[in-house]
């Protein structure tokens, strides 16, 4: 008999708040977990700025309306969920582990796998900075590198390359407050970069090796796979907010209309291609949109004159963060952009032309259900989410204490962490 479970992801970003609530059904003959939205709500984010939160009453009456909005919608009551979390305090680092295998028959064991990734964890950081993520990118069995699951393999040492990634205690206990302020508890953190690759990437684009640019709405996070391991993860403060901005100022007009201009020129027809349709004059009516700026503009200066030069300068910043982390020839798929600044005009060829790389646009996948409003490129970290979700198997009940879901348990770790990382490790 299948068995469902309830799973829920709310992301608190500087544009708008998501919540999804979704349905999971194990299929007995199949090891795949059939996940089905049953609510999704979407509000205006207030009191959040570059993914940090800084007005946190604001935040949780932003995060209260999204959360019953989704929960009308489901007919269930919202009790834990996932939160995504993101913004410039969030870094990475690859780290190292070995251990001498206790086994007298020398086979590796989980408690091996338990103390090498244990070992690999214990890095020097500050004390305002905590662990969110510890994803092993391979192990290494005397001398063999390249092994995805050791378990049940002869040898004497273990061995461990880790990723690690690392985000503001302030900020995560900013993030937990708003969040149980709405009556939830919080299941775990994931990185918002982290879980849109979860649900835009293919195995085949990670094995060979790319990158995910989640453009949001205040920042840009970065997440790059080589040989099927996740590598680098970081965040740029800059997003798709300042386009909006720069419209703002060139115009003379408010955010919220050029917030409007912005949007109609990305979902006109062509225009990722930022040309004018047949016979249409290139000259735009703004009073259409109620806004009134006292004549006709350029579309042509509007794309090419004022959000062409700032896309150019994000996927920049990303090229030279690439550069300097030494990734950017180890990616032969090339790039792949999400979020809601991949939909705005011209994003996709600004892409290509500064990173020198193959670029598409990522939409999510893997999810049923109602999903109509989240098959797009800004929903990939909420869709994200409740795929992570939908690993943790078998689902816990509750968390104690949010702090254990930073450090290593002592026990059943490595089963746990190869089923909800099964997508990152092919």
């Amino acid at each position: 008999m299948a068995k469902s479970q309830i799973i829920a992801g709310i992301e608190i970003g500087s544009s708008k708040i998501v919540t999804l609530i979704a349905q999971t059904e194990e299929e007995p003959v199949s090891l795949h977990t059939k996940v089905n939205v049953v609510g999704v709500s979407s509000v205006e984010s207030k009191g959040i700025k570059k993914g940090q939160i800084v007005d946190i009453d604001e935040a949780v009456e932003a995060t209260i309306a999204s959360v019953e909005r989704a929960e009308r919608m489901a007919g269930y009551n919202l009790d834990r969920a996932y939160i995504a979390i993101g913004g410039a305090h969030i870094d990475s680092q690859n780290s190292h582990g070995v251990v001498a295998v206790s086994d007298p028959d020398k086979e590796v064991s989980e408690t091996d796998v338990d103390r090498v990734i244990e070992a690999a964890s214990a890095v020097s950081m500050p004390s305002s900075r905590e662990v969110i993520h510890v994803i092993p990118r391979e192990f290494i069995v005397d001398g063999e590198s390249g092994v995805k699951v050791p378990l049940g393999m002869s040898g004497v040492r273990l061995e461990v390359h880790t990723h690690l990634v690392t985000a503001s205690s302030a900020a995560i206990k900013n993030l937990q407050k708003a969040v149980n302020e709405v009556g939830v508890d919080i299941e775990g953190f994931v990185f918002s970069g982290i879980a849109a690759a979860r649900s835009v990437l293919t195995k085949t684009e990670k094995e060979l090796g790319c990158v995910l640019i989640d453009v949001g709405g205040g920042m840009t996070s970065i997440v790059a796979y080589i040989d099927g391991a996740l590598s680098y993860s970081g965040v740029i403060p800059i997003g798709s907010k300042n386009v909006t901005n720069d419209l703002a100022i060139g115009l003379r007009v408010s955010l919220d209309n050029a917030e409007k201009i912005k949007v109609l020129l990305s979902n006109e027809k062509m225009a990722q291609k930022g040309k004018k349709l047949p016979g249409e004059s290139d000259q735009m009516d703004l009073s259409k949109l109620g806004v009134d700026v006292g004549r006709k503009v350029s579309r042509k200066t509007l794309t090419e004159g004022i959000i062409r030069p700032r896309l150019n300068e994000i996927f920049s910043m990303v090229r030279l963060q690439l550069e300097k982390e030494k990734i950017n020839t180890r990616i032969p798929s090339g790039a792949v952009i999400t979020g809601g600044g991949a939909q705005i005009v011209g994003a996709l060829d600004s892409a290509k032309r500064m990173l020198a790389l193959p670029v598409r646009i990522g939409t999510p996948k893997g999810v049923g259900g109602l999903i109509d409003d989240v098959m797009e490129p800004s929903f990939a970290s909420a869709v994200g989410l409740l795929l992570y979700a939908a690993d943790q198997e078998p689902h816990t009940s509750g968390v104690g204490s949010i702090s254990k879901r930073f450090k290593m348990p002592s026990g059943g770790l490595a089963s746990k962490l190869f089923s909800s990382l099964k997508d990152l490790l092919p």
